[in-house]
């Protein structure tokens, strides 16, 4: 059988840029940000259960445990500047159709082709960070958010069953955070067995080129470790801006204020990504769909390797949402929690 951390090495070592969006583009995105929230939580725009969030990431838990949302939650939001290839807020069309970042991804592929297909950004204050590494949602042909869960992407990697449909993909992720207190980024670009990596903050306008589909990561703890599980937060809560500071931001839950987040504490991440294609071939297919998947031919592919793997089970009547079975792919397919972790950032008192 696959080896299935073996399978999760990007195409090539993230390669670093510094400067990726100019002073402007940098401010009229960060307006877009305050003036059209609030903005929910990752979890809450992407996993119905917790066992799908664990099939996203890695670790299985162990029979008979029910996981709930406190063992996931984490004070960091999310928001989308581009979908579909298309810019939602003219404002800041130029930071989507990027030509440098065209330019610059199918550099690491060595392709021929791309197409900007999503934008978008996570939000935080303090956060405790490294507990879940994680890849980021795969794409198929005939399989994408547009029709399909997440975890089921994502799990489907796992197998290492769907590698022919697989969309090529690779990502311009861009930092803001002056913080003083970690924010980097770690990861592990030789499966998650071997050795992390870090980029460390300060990280002004510092950006990586990527394929995150394809290599676990995860964000370093930020900010003072008080304030990095704020009291109240649940599945529900939101941020926007602090009424009471032109540059600050607030969590809360029904109105109520939980937590307020000083600028300085802010950490601003940027994900543009993109399709890539090797040549006109590899793009003709894709775009006529010629070769799709559908969720049938998915779940048959699944069943057959389960059984040839000699594993017991009655399939659901709807296995997209069906606990159990999401918890046996889990426990069939994970990779592991990867082995090494860097240690914490250090948290120095005041002189």
């Amino acid at each position: 059988m696959t080896n299935t951390a073996s399978l999760f090495r990007p195409v090539a070592s993230p390669r670093i840029i510094e400067g990726a969006y100019t002073p402007d583009q940098h401010a009229r995105m960060l307006d877009v940000v305050r003036r059209n929230g609030p903005w929910s939580l990752i979890l809450a725009q992407h996993f119905k259960s917790p066992e799908e969030v664990i099939a996203t990431t890695s670790g299985a838990v162990p029979e008979g445990f029910t996981p709930t949302w406190d063992m996931f939650l984490s004070p960091v939001f999310r928001g989308y500047l581009g979908k579909a290839s298309t810019a939602l807020y003219p404002e800041i069309e130029d930071c989507f159709l990027n030509t440098k970042f065209l330019d610059l991804v199918r550099g690491y592929w060595g392709a021929k082709y791309a197409t900007a297909e999503n934008m978008l950004f996570n939000i935080q204050g303090p956060t405790q960070g490294g507990g879940s590494p994680h890849v980021d949602a795969t794409r198929f042909r005939g399989i994408s958010m547009h029709n399909t869960p997440v975890w089921l992407m994502n799990t489907m990697v796992k197998t290492g069953l769907f590698k022919r449909w697989q969309q090529k993909k690779a990502q311009v992720i861009t930092w803001y955070y002056k913080g003083a207190i970690g924010g980097g980024f770690t990861y592990w670009p030789d499966g998650p067995q071997a050795d992390p990596a870090q980029i460390k903050a300060p990280m002004w306008g510092r950006a990586v080129v990527v394929e995150n589909e394809m290599m676990y990561h995860t964000a370093e703890s930020n900010g003072p470790s008080a304030m990095r599980h704020p009291a109240g937060l649940s599945i529900d809560t939101v941020i926007g801006p602090d009424p009471q500071d032109p540059t600050g931001w607030q969590l809360t839950n029904d109105g109520q204020v939980i937590q307020r987040v000083p600028e300085k504490e802010f950490r601003f991440l940027i994900h543009w990504g993109a399709d890539v294609y090797m040549d006109m071939t590899e793009m003709k297919r894709a775009l006529d769909h010629t070769d799709d998947l559908s969720h049938e031919q998915v779940f048959d592919m699944i069943i057959a390797d389960l059984r040839a793997r000699g594993e017991k089970f009655i399939m659901p009547g709807d296995p997209m949402t069906d606990k159990g079975f999401i918890g046996m792919l889990t426990r069939v397919y994970d990779p592991g929690q990867p082995a090494i972790f860097p240690p914490e950032p250090e948290e120095r008192s005041a002189a």
